[in-house]
């Protein structure tokens, strides 16, 4: 086909033992959720973006190829870049993603994957005045750990980085008003879970508003407390569901691993 360079970056030599055993197990993480997020259709086209910092390598990090579709990405397909740029399409990598990116890996040391999607309900609650409401537990877990930053336009200017440091500060999410979403985490695990917990209180939300029955939140308090237990379940039991997202991966295809 013509101008269709995917082949020269979907179509690599594997990484199996030539990198560290760590960056392979990052690498195999970061494919995997490209794939799992593909699954839910969370995706778009060749666009959006994941990305993974790269164990013993906190200066450089694994995002896709521009060119490729999420359910083409592997393991040893995905690109290392360094935070320390201004790079773009030229590279091989998308330029807002780059930008995005490396924004939050230079800013949040204890941030090591980062997701974001432009999913329709989350786009859809972003552009409302009080954003994600807890109305179900999926979204009460984000209860005090949500922000937002007002769209500006395609995120491809540098100067943008320092309002999206400033905006996300300490918080796990944030809600791109009109745009999309960004989620992170200490591993490819958390910040996928993260994703997974705002989408749904999202499409549930949105599914709320349009039946328009009165709705109850639940108190102050009650949200606290169950943001609170969520962070200790996160950190315990809840680990297993990452093990298990692979193993459902597997039984469809677990070309992601190569």
């Amino acid at each position: 086909m013509a101008n269709d360079r995917s082949a020269a970056f979907r179509d690599v030599e594997s990484l199996k033992g030539k990198v560290s055993d760590e960056e392979w197990e990052a690498r195999v993480d970061l494919a995997a959720c490209y794939r799992l997020l593909h699954s839910r259709g969370w995706n778009r086209n060749i666009y959006n973006h994941t990305s993974h910092r790269v164990p013993e390598e906190p200066d450089h990090f694994l995002i896709k190829p521009h060119v490729l579709l999420w359910d083409e990405i592997t393991a040893s397909n995905l690109i290392k870049v360094s935070l320390d740029g201004e790079l773009d399409e030229s590279a091989g990598i998308n330029r807002p993603g780059y930008v995005l990116h490396s924004a939050i890996l230079r800013a949040r040391p204890d941030v090591n994957a980062v997701v974001h999607i432009h999913e329709e309900a989350s786009v859809a609650v972003s552009t409302m005045k009080d954003g994600l409401l807890p109305l179900t537990q999926e979204a009460v877990f984000l209860y005090g750990r949500l922000a937002y930053h007002e769209y500006s336009g395609i995120t491809e200017d540098a100067e943008e980085r320092a309002a999206i440091v400033h905006n996300l500060g300490d918080k796990s999410a944030m809600m791109m008003r009109s745009h999309g979403s960004v989620t992170v985490g200490a591993d490819m695990r958390e910040a996928y879970r993260w994703t997974e917990h705002l989408v749904n209180g999202s499409r549930v939300q949105i599914q709320l508003m349009a039946s328009d029955a009165e709705l109850v939140i639940p108190s102050d308090e009650v949200c606290r407390h169950t943001s609170e237990q969520y962070t200790a379940h996160n950190r315990g039991r809840g680990l297993d569901d990452w093990p298990a997202a692979l193993r459902e991966l597997d039984k469809v295809d677990s070309s992601y691993r190569t």
